[in-house]
């Protein structure tokens, strides 16, 4: 299935991109275009967008004024079928240009008009599987022209490529999860500042100094726009963290190096605990309180952030997609667990037990309760993160977790 180059498309930002007689291609893209919506399109893993001209074809008659390079791709195609390629896939374009498929690029507002009623929807690749466009990394640098053919190769790694998926999927929904209880926290009353946009957020906090308020997410697919978080931090005038995969600044120390664990729910191993009198259940809104209290009491979270985790936690019980497990022995609450669904994915959170209660399996046994609650919400991964070395990183191994990515915390600060 090789093809050809039929057009090389730029802008300085925004629809249509218009086509140049060449172009040469980087790690971030082509020289000469600029994406308007940056931490949402761009980045190392989607530097080039692709578009085949059969699936233009195809969108333009059903009556849409779709035309090259009007939904944003940088390079229209002729004689692949681009929507059908796994990703990994790499195509070597001209005399040196390789890339390789990363994943498929998700319609947004500002390409609705090519679309008859704005209905961009029409190159999604959930509801038009041939017809959507393809973002792509860059593995070898090179020129790209109008003419150059294409040549389709298999993965290099297929496993690795999987794996990329997966990790932008839980990035994606623990960007979610965190963002929530920074608002939560706000609503609650503490002064944080926000920042979010696309797939960057940011908070930084006069008040709660832990790192937990006063972190980026976001890195790993947005590598180019450290600056961005440096400069956040820098106009709060208060350190920050930013949790990467790898080195954000040349110098950088990494602290709090830990696993990022996922797994089938179902391939989840079972767990009771090792006294029969210890029971679980999920809690109702009404006893958000005992929940809260128990989290950071056997946390050992003192002075302001105490107050923040346990007025932030109880504004998001009951809300969509939290559910939230209590471990009773004898009647009395000695562990709490948090399970967060959104994307088909389960992100197992916040889990502690009480002193006295550690050592009897109750934690490897939330892990097997919300593991069960996630394949009832239709999940089709969970995943954690633990300290390497920590017995919960032993505990999610143990119940048949994988490692998939590791990460730290990288601490900025302005004043130093």
């Amino acid at each position: 299935m090789d093809g050809r180059v039929l057009q090389v498309n730029v802008s300085p930002g925004g629809v249509p991109k218009l086509p140049v007689e060449r172009a040469w291609v980087g790690a971030l893209g082509l020289e000469g275009d600029c994406q308007e919506h940056d931490t949402v399109h761009g980045g190392p893993h989607r530097a080039v967008a692709l578009l085949a001209i059969e699936a233009i074809e195809r969108v333009h008659a059903d009556g849409h004024p779709i035309a090259p390079g009007s939904v944003g791709e940088n390079i229209t195609t002729s004689g692949i079928e681009l929507a059908t390629l796994a990703p990994g896939t790499r195509l070597a374009i001209g005399e040196r240009l390789v890339l390789e498929i990363s994943w498929p690029a998700n319609p947004c507002n500002l390409i609705v008009g090519s679309f008859r009623d704005g209905k961009s929807g029409r190159i999604s690749i959930l509801t038009h599987p041939s017809d959507s466009r393809m973002y792509a990394r860059t593995l070898v640098e090179g020129e790209v022209r109008p003419g150059d053919g294409i040549r389709v190769m298999p993965p290099a790694d297929p496993e690795a490529a999987a794996r990329q998926i997966l990790l932008e999927r839980i990035d994606a929904v623990t960007l979610d999860f965190t963002v929530g209880l920074w608002r939560a926290a706000v609503d609650a009353g503490d002064w944080i500042h926000v920042e979010e946009d696309g797939e960057l957020a940011m908070a930084s906090s006069t008040e709660l100094r832990s790192s937990a308020f006063n972190r980026a997410l976001g890195h790993r697919m947005l590598p180019n726009l450290t600056d961005r978080m440096l400069a956040f931090y820098q106009k709060a005038g208060r350190p920050g963290w930013i949790v990467a995969d790898r080195s954000p600044w040349p110098g950088a120390v990494a602290e709090s190096p830990s696993t990022v664990f996922a797994a089938d729910p179902a391939s989840v191993a079972t767990a009771d605990p090792a006294e029969t009198d210890i029971t679980f259940r999920e809690i109702e809104p009404g006893q958000a309180d005992t929940w809260s209290r128990v989290l950071v009491e056997a946390s050992s979270i003192d002075g302001p952030e105490r107050r923040a985790w346990i007025e932030a936690t109880r504004r998001q019980v009951g809300t969509g997609g939290h559910h939230y497990l209590i471990a009773e022995r004898q009647g009395k609450p000695v562990g709490v667990a948090g399970l967060f669904t959104r994307r088909r994915v389960g992100l197992l959170a916040m889990t502690a037990v009480l002193s006295e209660a550690r050592g009897l399996g109750i934690q490897r046994a939330l892990i097997a309760e919300r593991a069960r609650l996630a394949i009832e919400r239709r999940c089709t991964v969970v995943t954690a993160s633990a300290l390497v070395g920590s017995r919960s990183a032993r505990n999610l191994e143990a119940m048949g977790f994988q490692p998939v990515d590791e990460q730290a915390l990288y601490r900025f600060d302005p004043a130093g």
